[in-house]
This record gives structure tokens, sequence and C-alpha cells, in this order.
């Protein structure tokens, strides 16, 4: 078994990784910046090392510092959370090549599922629905004939990319040669990678994903799904399990084509396995081999620990749920608190002079906030997330309007009034929205 791990991230998915390990008795190392040294998973580690100035490039990016840290500290396992190294392959062969264990699937497997066109190709091979879309990569030179072919409209997207970066929408002929060159530089300015395919512009889906987890030997469940079509720039700000646009018998059909796909894949650890929804259809896009930000939602339908699942499989016990023990128990909504001014999203880092978090049945706070904090201006604006859980979605609305009153964070600006004004909003009540909801929204609010 793993006896010691490094926490190779910050904020609050630290603190909830350090949560876990401590519950199954396994020491824990946190590894900071020096804007990071008074962070709560610091506070609450067994051990911690310093690996650089802020910058992600000079610490949590800095491969070098970090497996010094679990030489100097004898770490035998690294827990990379989500962003920063949770999706490197190169991060994985190094650790393995230092005989410490990476919490998350193989190299290989990073590597298919990180670039977009073997993704999808891979997913169509496993027997999971697809987007129509090309083969292969998009040149200037042969997009119009794969668009035609498509049909318009259609969406160019950069095979290395992710939270919208090298994205564009061509709705007609005349628009696409300006799409493809503007997403081709964008992709290279945030990848380094300038390849982009096409796949077709679908009018008003939803954004439905799927938790699956593998034990790497060719057994895999999945654990339902998640609706994350409320979305501002292609980042989620509200989630629900189970989705209201889906019944029972969608549902366990979509999860069990990724549970199966996942066993032939025999894929290690935690995935989500992300689709469009429209029409009673499902469309893969894209499958994030890590942890994800709303995974306590999924975690309060099902009362299954996705991290103590992700230690045990990495420890080689496999899973410790089949198929057939997991039920699904009523319903649960996610909501991201940024520190940005709720109406401009402009990042307010500074200090917390008062910080409240909501209580009661069904109430869970994941965050590293606390009272006299100071938010450094360097990383994400994720402060923390509140996940309320009740046995309907009209119980789980009811919480949630509660304990967004309840919530109290002084000194810098958040997003909680964003939330408060949805929860009183009658889609959001009826649960009619798509991805392109909420940026229409805020720009009649704005206006």
């Amino acid at each position: 078994m793993i006896s010691k791990i490094l926490i190779a991230n910050r904020g609050e998915i630290a603190l909830r990784v350090l949560r876990a390990c401590k519950e199954l008795g396994i020491a824990t190392v946190a590894v900071h910046s020096t804007a990071d040294a008074d962070a709560m998973h610091v506070r609450l580690a067994d051990e911690s090392v310093c690996i650089g100035p802020p910058p992600s490039r000079e610490s949590y990016l800095n491969i070098h510092q970090i497996v010094a840290a679990c030489e100097i500290t004898g770490a035998d396992a690294v827990h990379p959370g989500y962003g920063f190294l949770s999706e490197n392959a190169k991060f994985a062969e190094i650790l393995d090549a230092h005989g410490i264990t990476f919490i998350g699937p193989t190299a290989e497997h990073i590597r298919i599922m990180g670039d977009k066109i073997t993704a999808k190709k891979t997913a169509e091979e496993l027997g999971i629905p697809v987007v129509p879309g090309s083969d292969g990569e998009v040149l200037p030179e042969n997009a119009l004939e794969i668009a035609r072919e498509i049909g318009f409209p259609v969406l160019i997207k950069a095979t290395a990319g992710g939270g919208g970066r090298g994205m564009k929408v061509a709705k007609t002929e005349a628009d696409l040669e300006e799409a493809v060159s503007t997403a081709r530089s964008e992709a290279l300015a945030a990848f380094g990678n300038d390849a982009v395919y096409m796949e077709k512009y679908l009018g008003k889906p939803r954004h439905i994903e799927v938790q699956v987890i593998g034990d790497g030997e060719g057994d895999a469940i999945h654990l339902g799904e998640r609706d994350c079509s409320l979305q501002r720039r292609h980042q989620k700000v509200w989630e629900e399990a189970n989705s209201p646009a889906l019944n029972v018998e969608q549902r366990m059909r979509i999860g069990q084509i990724c549970a199966d796909a996942m066993k032939k894949l025999k894929y290690r650890g935690a995935g989500t396995v992300e689709f469009l929804y429209e029409n009673g259809e499902f469309y893969f896009i894209e499958m994030n081999t890590r942890l994800q930000v709303e995974h306590p939602i999924t975690e309060a339908i099902t009362g299954i620990d996705l991290v103590h699942e992700q230690i045990r499989v990495a420890s080689g016990a496999g899973l410790s749920v089949r198929q057939e023990d997991v039920v699904f128990s009523g319903h649960a909504i996610e909501c991201r608190i940024n520190a940005e001014d709720p109406r401009t999203f402009v990042p307010s880092p500074g200090t917390i002079t008062h910080f409240h978090a909501p209580g009661g049945l069904g109430v869970r706070v994941d965050s590293g906030a606390y009272q006299g904090y100071r938010i450094p201006p360097y990383y994400d604006s994720l402060i923390g997330k509140l996940i309320v859980h009740g046995r309907t979605r009209v119980e789980c609305m009811m919480r949630l309007r509660r304990v967004l009153d309840e919530f109290v964070i002084d000194g810098i600006k958040t997003t909680l009034p964003l939330f408060q004004d949805l929860i009183a909003n009658q889609d959001i009540a009826n649960g009619d929205y798509d991805i392109h909801w909420l940026e229409d929204y805020l720009a009649r609010t704005s206006a």
C-alpha cells in the first residue's frame, strides 16, 4: 500500500485530497509556492515543502522541484489533483522512472485523450457516439471541403485545447477562413500546437459528462452523469447530478456505454467522458483523465469517495464497488465560488476579512479559505465550492437558496450574488437551459 502521498496542487483540491489521505491513514506532504505558505492544506499536512516562487511554471508546474520534494520527504506517490500537471504524460512517466506512483491513468491514456483528434478516433473505436466531424487535422487548404461535407455551421477546435481557447464557430462559408486562421493562432499561443480539427456545431446542446473509474485491469464502472451546461466562456459555473434533462433509461444507457469503453481500454483511475447532448442524442467531445472540479456532486448522490477509489486503484487494491453496488440517491448541485466581481468577472484577490461557511443537512463546502487568508493574484480565482444535496431537485434548490443567504465572504468580491440571482430564475427552477443560456442571461441582465 501507498504510505505517503505528495499532493502536487494547491487550494481547495489540495485540501480535499489531504482529507481523504488522513481518513485512509496515509501520511501527507504539501508542496507550495512562496505565495501559498499560509494556505490551509500547508497548515494541515504532515510535512510541507516550498517548491518555488509564485509563478506556476516555477513552482506547481516545475516537475524537477516536485520530484525533488518526493525524494526529500520519502513520498512514494503523488496525487496531482486537477489542472497543473494532472494531465501531463511526461510527468507521469518521470514519476514512474523514479519509482513514485502517479495517482492517475497511464501516460499512454493521458496522451491518447489529451489529443482531441486521437481521443475522438479512440472513442469511436470503443463504441462511444461522437460528433460528426473531420477525421484528422484541418488545414486552410482542406477546410472548405471538410466543412461542406459536415454541413454548416461548424466548430473549429484546437487538438491540444481546453477551456474554450482555440475554438471558433463558422456559421457560413464566408466565416470559415478567418475562423480557421484565428483558431490556429490561438491554439499556438495557448498550447504551443496550432493543429485544429472540425466538428458539426450543435445549436442548443447541453453539456453532459459521465463519471467513470477503472482498475487498470479491465474492470470499470460508471457513477452516473453530471449536467455542466451553465457555463461562461466555456468555463463551468453551476453543475448538477443527475441532469434534469435525462431520464433513468438514458442515464443508464450512456453510463454503461462509457463503462464498457473503459473496460476495453483497461483504463486506470478516475476519468470523465464529456458529451454534448441534443434531441436525445449524445456526442462525445473529450475525456478528462483526472478528477473533475465538480466531482463532489457525484459523491453526494452515490456516497462513494472518488479520491479514496483513486488511491485504492493506484495501490493495486482495485475498486471497492461493483456496478450493481452503485445506488443513486437524490439530487446535488455545485456552485463554483470565485473571487471575482459578480458583474464584470474581473478577479478580486485580497484579504478575506470575514468568512462564514453555511452548514446543515446536505451541505458541503470545499474551500481552503478562512478569515484572514489573503487570496494571491497569481492563480485561478476559484476559492471554494458549495455543494448541496437533497432527496429531490426541488428540495435541493430550496436548500441551496437558504445556504446562499447564509454564506458570508467579506473583504473581496465573489460570485455569490450571481448564484442568488440564478436560484430565483424560473428557467433554472425548471431545469430548462443549455450551454448558451448563462451567457445570454448575463448579456441581458448587464445591458
